[in-house]
C-alpha cells in the first residue's frame, strides 16, 4: 500500500472506531438519562445540576479561563445552590441565586470577563430549562422525551444523511463537516419523531410537527453556536469526557438550545408549573 493509499485507509479506520465509540457511549448514556428523566424530582434535578456545572467548566476551558479559580468556584457554587433550590421546588429562589451568581462571576473574573459570564449564563439557562420541562407532573415527562428524542433524531439523521449524501457545506467557516444534506436529514428525522408522538396519541399532529421542526432547527443552531465558540478559540473538542463524543458541550449543545426554546414556549403558554402542558396540550 502506498503512502497516498494509507492515509485514507487510516482515516476510514479512525472514523469507524469513533462511530463504534459513539454507539457504545449512546447505548449506555441514553437509557440512563431516560430512566432519570422518568423518575423526575430530585434525581433529574441533581443530574441536570451536575451537567450544568460540567458545561460551565468546559466553557471556561474553551475560552481559556479555567485557571481562574475564583470564577470556577463562584459559578459552580451558584449552580449547585440553584439546583438545591430547584429540588425544593423554589424556582424563584433559584433564579435569584443565578442572578447573584452571574454578578459574582463577572466581578471575580479578571480576564475574558464577558466570555466567562456568557458561559455561566449558558449553563444556568440549560439548568433552569431542563428542570422546568420536567416539573409538570402530568405532561413533563412526555415533553422532555419529545425534546430529547427530537434532538437525538436530528443528530443521528444529520450524521447519516451527511455521510451518505454529502454535497454542499452548511457553514464551512464554522463547521467544515456539516452539510445541507445533513441538516435536511436531521430535520426530516425530527418530523418522523414528532409525528410518532402524535400517532401514539401524545398530542395533536399539526402542533407537534411544527414543534418538532422548531426544536430541530434550534438544536442545529445550538450545535453551530458551540462550533463557532470553539472555532473562535481554536479548540476541537470541549473535553474528552465521553468516548467518541468529546465533552458535555459537544454532546449537549443541541439539547441546551432546544430545551431553552421549548421551556420559553411552554412558559409563555402555561406558566412555570405548566411548561410541559404548554408544549404537549393543545
Amino acid at each position: 500500500m502506498t503512502e497516498g493509499e494509507a492515509a485514507p485507509a487510516a482515516a476510514a479506520e479512525q472514523g469507524s472506531r469513533n462511530l463504534m465509540l459513539r454507539v457504545i457511549a449512546a447505548l449506555v448514556l441514553a437509557p440512563a438519562a431516560v430512566l432519570i428523566a422518568y423518575l423526575g424530582g430530585w434525581p433529574w434535578t441533581a443530574l441536570v445540576t451536575l451537567a450544568a456545572i460540567g458545561l460551565y467548566v468546559e466553557w471556561l476551558m474553551i475560552v481559556g479561563a479555567a485557571h481562574e479559580r475564583r470564577a470556577v468556584v463562584a459559578g459552580g457554587v451558584a449552580l449547585a445552590v440553584s439546583g438545591l433550590c430547584l429540588a425544593l421546588g423554589r424556582v424563584d429562589a433559584s433564579l435569584l441565586v443565578l442572578v447573584i451568581g452571574l454578578a459574582a462571576v463577572a466581578i471575580v473574573a479578571p480576564a475574558r470577563r464577558h466570555w466567562t459570564a456568557a458561559g455561566f449564563g449558558y449553563a444556568a439557562a440549560a439548568q433552569i430549562a431542563s428542570v422546568l420541562l420536567r416539573l409538570d407532573q402530568t405532561s413533563g415527562f412526555s415533553a422532555l422525551m419529545l425534546v430529547l428524542l427530537v434532538v437525538w433524531g436530528t443528530d443521528i439523521g444529520g450524521y447519516f444523511a451527511g455521510r451518505s449524501i454529502g454535497g454542499p457545506k452548511l457553514w464551512p467557516r464554522v463547521s467544515p463537516k456539516k452539510t445541507w444534506a445533513g441538516a435536511a436529514g436531521g430535520f426530516a428525522a425530527s418530523l418522523v419523531i414528532s409525528g410518532g408522538f402524535a400517532a401514539l396519541g401524545v398530542g395533536r399532529t399539526g402542533p407537534l410537527l411544527l414543534l418538532g421542526a422548531a426544536l430541530s432547527i434550534a438544536s442545529q443552531l445550538g450545535d453551530l453556536f458551540e462550533s463557532a465558540v470553539k472555532r473562535q478559540f481554536g479548540v476541537k473538542d470541549s473535553s474528552h469526557l465521553i468516548p467518541g463524543h468529546g465533552g458535555l458541550m459537544d454532546r449537549l449543545d443541541g439539547f441546551v438550545a432546544a430545551a431553552v426554546v421549548a421551556a420559553i414556549f411552554g412558559l409563555l403558554r402555561h406558566g412555570v408549573d405548566g411548561v410541559g402542558r404548554g408544549l404537549m396540550v393543545w
